[in-house]
């Protein structure tokens, strides 16, 4: 439920941009959706305040970077900004997660360490692979909004991005299956 809560604000891009296309302000799809989609990660952060007292670090940086590249969309009438977001998104998950991992902090230990038990380079192994991953697809973010049209972005942005992170997901479970104790 929470993995669709997160997408909340891509699936309500996705389907303004789509709604859009089909008017007469079509030319200005992409940025009724980055409008709806600020609105949406407002909201949702928001909503996450009142109901729990507390927003968790990701959606801080989302709603910044949302603010800030679809802002600067808005402001400046530039697609490119928004079309960004996801890349810097990527990189900056990446990053973390490599630079914790370089100080010794085990992130993917940290998150996930209560549901699994995995030697050390098995941590380092999966926390090695995301790294890579998020750092793919920022690069596959950009080579998909600046050599393809708008709608061939934003249908990537949505389904190309959730599709491969499941099929990732999917990979990681096949290789962490091995050493998944049998409790029958």
């Amino acid at each position: 439920m929470k993995f669709l809560a997160d997408l909340f604000p891509v699936i309500l891009f996705f389907g303004t941009f789509s709604l859009a296309r089909q008017t007469p302000l079509a030319e200005s799809a992409i940025y009724i959706a980055t409008a709806v989609a600020i609105a949406a990660t407002v909201a949702q952060v928001a909503y996450a305040w009142f109901r729990h007292r507390k927003v968790e670090t990701m959606q801080w940086v989302s709603l910044g970077l949302i603010v800030v590249l679809g802002g600067a969309t808005l402001l400046l009438h530039d697609k490119s900004f928004i079309m960004w977001k996801p890349t810097v998104l990527y990189w900056l998950m990446g990053s973390t997660l490599l630079v914790m991992n370089l100080l010794g902090k085990q992130p993917l230990n940290r998150l996930m360490g209560q549901q699994l038990t995995l030697p050390a380079a098995v941590w380092q192994k999966l926390t090695y692979a995301w790294v890579v991953f998020f750092a793919v697809m920022g690069g596959l973010n950009l080579y998909v909004a600046f050599n393809f049209s708008e709608t061939i972005w934003v249908n990537f942005k949505l389904f190309g991005g959730m599709g491969l992170m499941f099929a990732f997901v999917l990979l990681q479970g096949l290789f962490l299956s091995r050493y998944m104790e049998d409790k029958s």
